[in-house]
Order: structure tokens, then sequence, then C-alpha cells
């Protein structure tokens, strides 16, 4: 059952993409504290995750980047 080198690229290619659907998944589920400090953390920090993170109990700064991009992606106008 080996795979060839394309089967596996491709296998690990979906395997990612189920990891950021799971992820996104979660990151969206801040709670409305979470969101209140992450926000108040950007405008006073900026994009200094890590800071952002240290603030929030549990949370990683690629969390709190990740929920930040996905946030403000739905957000962005579209042309």
């Amino acid at each position: 059952m080996d795979q060839s080198p394309a089967g596996a690229a491709e296998a690990k290619k979906s395997n990612l993409q189920e990891m950021r659907s799971d992820d996104e998944q979660k990151f969206m589920k801040m709670t409305e504290q979470e969101e209140d400090i992450i926000y108040r953390m950007h405008r006073l920090v900026g994009e200094r995750w890590d800071l952002i993170a240290g603030r929030i109990p549990g949370r990683k700064a690629e969390e709190i980047e990740r929920f930040w991009i996905m946030r403000h992606r739905e957000q962005e106008p579209k042309c």
C-alpha cells in the first residue's frame, strides 16, 4: 500500500485543509470577553499577537492572529 509521491502530497494537502477548516471553526468561538480584550489590545499595541495572547489565558498568539485575520477578512467590502 505504498503511495506514490503525488498521492502522498495530495493526502498531506487534504489533511492540511481539514486542519485549517477545524482551526477556523475553533478560532471563531471566542467569548465576548476575549473578543473585547483582543480589540482593545490591538488598538493599544497593534499586531503584537504575543502580548495580546498573554492577556487571554489558554490562547496562543497564532490563535489570536488567525481570529483577527478571519474576522477582518469577513468584514472587507467585496468588489
